[in-house]
C-alpha cells in the first residue's frame, strides 16, 4: 500500500465512475477523487499549480505544457473524452455556406481559445480533405451560452499570420452567429441557437452522423478531446502506482461498458433514451465492440493526427512524439 493518498481528478463521466463510487479499486492505493462543474476548472487546477497526481487534461492543454521544453505532465492512454467533430461546425444560414469549400475568407468564432480540443480536429480534417487554410479567415474567441473565465492558464499560441482576437467579456459566441455577426463557430458545447432550432443557423454537414460514420470507415479514427496525465515526478518515482491508476481507469470503463451492453437485453430501459439499443448495436458494429479504446496501439492513428494538426496549426513550434507526451512503460498497451 502506497503511504500517501493519491489525488485523481475527472469530470462525472459514466466510464470513470466506478472508479469514484468505489465499485472499482486502484490496487495498493488510497485514492482521493475530485471534481468540478465545468471540466476545465480541472484542467485549471493541474496546470496552475499541480494540484492533483493525476489529472484529466485536455490534449491541447496538455501539449501546450511543452511550449517551454519537458512538460510537467506525462499522458496515460487514458482518453475520458472521445468525440467525432464534424458535427462541431455551425454556419450562419446568413452566409450563404453550403460547402466546407465555401468556409475561406469568413469570420469564424471558436469557444474558449484558438485550439480548443473540439477544434484542432475539425480544422486538420477540413485542411487535409477540403483544403482548408485557417490563415485565409478572421477568427474570434469567446464563450457562448453561459459565463466562462477567459483561457490565460496555458499559452494562446498561434500562427502570426492568423488574425485572432479574443470577444468581449460577457460576448455569446452563438448569439452572434445566429444574428450572422459571424459566419460560422466551432465549439465543443452546442450553442442554444441549436438546441432551440433556430432557422437562422445549422451545422455545416446537416447529414453529420453518417458524415462522420464514412470518416471512421475510411481512417480509423475516433478523435480524442481529453488523456489523463500524471505528474513527471510520480511517473519516474513510482512506476507501479501509475500503472496501477491505469488499470484502475480500464477497469472502470469496462464496468461502464458493460453495464450498457448487459442493458440491451432489457432495452436499456433504465435510460431514457429511445432507440438506444438499436445505436448501441450500429456503434458496436462499426466501432467494434470496444469501442471506446484506451491504449497506445488502438489508438494509434487519432493520436497521430491530434499531434500532427497540433503543429500545422502553428500551437507547438514542432510535431511532438508519442515517446515524448505518454509514460513510456506504457507505450506497449
Amino acid at each position: 500500500m502506497r503511504d500517501e493518498p493519491l489525488d485523481i481528478a475527472f469530470w462525472n463521466y459514466d466510464r470513470t465512475r466506478a472508479l469514484s463510487d468505489g465499485r472499482v479499486r486502484i490496487e495498493g492505493i488510497e485514492a482521493r477523487f475530485h471534481t468540478a462543474p465545468i471540466v476545465t476548472e480541472i484542467f485549471e487546477a493541474m496546470v496552475r499549480r499541480g494540484a492533483f497526481d493525476v489529472s484529466e487534461l485536455g490534449l491541447t492543454y496538455f501539449l501546450r505544457t511543452f511550449a517551454d521544453g519537458p512538460s510537467p505532465f506525462l499522458a496515460l492512454p487514458v482518453f475520458p473524452n472521445r468525440a467525432f467533430r464534424h458535427s462541431a461546425i455551425y454556419v450562419s444560414t446568413a452566409s450563404g455556406i453550403e460547402r466546407p469549400e465555401q468556409l475561406t475568407g469568413r469570420t469564424i468564432g471558436e469557444l474558449a481559445l484558438y485550439g480548443h480540443d473540439a477544434g484542432v480536429m475539425p480544422k486538420g480534417i477540413l485542411a487535409d480533405e477540403f483544403g482548408f487554410r485557417p490563415e485565409c479567415n478572421r477568427w474570434i474567441v469567446g464563450g457562448i451560452d453561459f459565463p466562462m473565465k477567459p483561457i490565460d492558464f496555458v499559452p494562446q499560441s498561434h500562427p502570426a499570420g492568423v488574425e485572432v482576437t479574443l470577444a468581449p467579456t460577457g460576448t455569446d459566441l452563438g448569439a452572434l452567429l445566429e444574428a450572422g455577426e459571424i459566419d460560422v463557430l466551432i465549439s465543443a458545447d452546442v450553442p442554444r441557437c441549436v438546441l432551440e432550432g433556430s432557422p437562422r443557423v445549422r451545422r455545416l454537414f446537416t447529414d453529420h452522423k453518417a458524415v462522420e460514420r464514412d470518416y471512421f470507415r475510411r481512417t480509423g479514427i475516433f478523435p480524442i478531446m481529453h488523456a489523463v496525465v500524471v505528474t513527471r515526478e510520480l511517473a519516474e518515482r513510482e512506476p507501479e502506482v501509475v500503472q496501477a491508476v491505469y488499470r484502475g481507469f480500464c477497469d472502470a470503463k469496462a464496468v461502464a461498458a458493460e453495464e450498457l451492453v448487459r442493458g440491451m437485453t432489457f432495452n436499456n430501459m433504465g435510460l431514457m433514451i429511445p432507440w438506444l439499443t438499436d445505436l448501441l448495436s450500429q456503434d458496436r458494429e462499426l466501432l467494434g465492440a470496444g469501442w471506446w479504446p484506451y491504449g497506445i496501439r488502438p489508438n494509434h492513428a487519432a493520436i497521430d493526427a491530434v499531434l500532427r494538426y497540433h503543429h500545422e496549426q502553428g500551437l507547438t513550434a514542432r510535431r511532438l512524439s508519442v515517446e515524448e507526451v505518454f509514460v513510456p512503460y506504457l507505450l506497449d498497451k
